[in-house]
């Protein structure tokens, strides 16, 4: 399973995703658009994911 969390890159958040699918980098990709204004593209936080496993 794959986990990620804004406080784990820095944020005052608590926001978590965690699921079996690429759905994942997706949700995250959103959050940080949308709660805190920072774009992420899909390929670097499948980077992210990649690095933690």
């Amino acid at each position: 399973m794959t986990q990620l969390k804004c406080a784990d890159y820095g944020f005052e958040c608590d926001f978590v995703t965690s699921a079996e699918s690429g759905s994942v980098a997706v949700q995250f990709s959103e959050h940080s658009e949308h709660v805190h204004r920072i774009e992420y593209p899909i390929e670097v936080i499948d980077q992210i994911i990649y690095r933690k496993s």
